[in-house]
């Protein structure tokens, strides 16, 4: 028993600071992706604009899967920083691409179109595994 509250004991610390970090950057991506995207999806959601929820809950779970890895993964809080950059800046490539495939996604998304919103929480959870699955690989080179 001693050695289980000594390990939580030492090991709390590190918790609180990697996963506050952590947290911390799942939130700055978040509003970040809403206040850089062309369309008001917090205003929509409100309005009961479907479409824009699901973007939205692309964004939170494709944002939450590449910064879990990299906590897992991570040998620093540095690392954590790095990479939780790099996986917000990829998420917002992944939104620009989606835009590209389906031809003005934000007015869609404003019309409610179930399907664009769709594809897009596709292209940004597929972007997310993908981060998810480099970040894992014991191979890529830490900071």
């Amino acid at each position: 028993m001693d050695a289980a509250v000594n390990a939580f004991v030492e090991g709390f610390p590190d918790f609180l600071l990697y996963g506050g970090v952590t947290l911390g950057l799942l939130i700055v991506g978040c509003v970040v992706h809403i206040l850089l995207t062309p369309m008001k999806e917090m205003k929509l959601i409100r309005e009961g604009n479907v479409a824009a929820g699901i973007g939205v809950a692309a964004v939170i779970v494709g944002l939450a899967i590449p910064m879990a890895a990299c906590l897992s993964s991570a040998t620093s809080v540095y690392d954590v920083l790095i990479w939780g950059v790099v996986a917000i800046l990829l998420q917002m490539l992944a939104f620009r691409a989606a835009d590209l495939i389906l031809r003005d996604l934000p007015k869609r998304i404003e019309r409610n179109e179930i399907g664009a919103a769709l594809v897009l929480a596709a292209v940004k959870l597929a972007t997310a595994m993908v981060m998810a699955a480099a970040l894992w690989d014991p191979n890529l080179v830490r900071i």
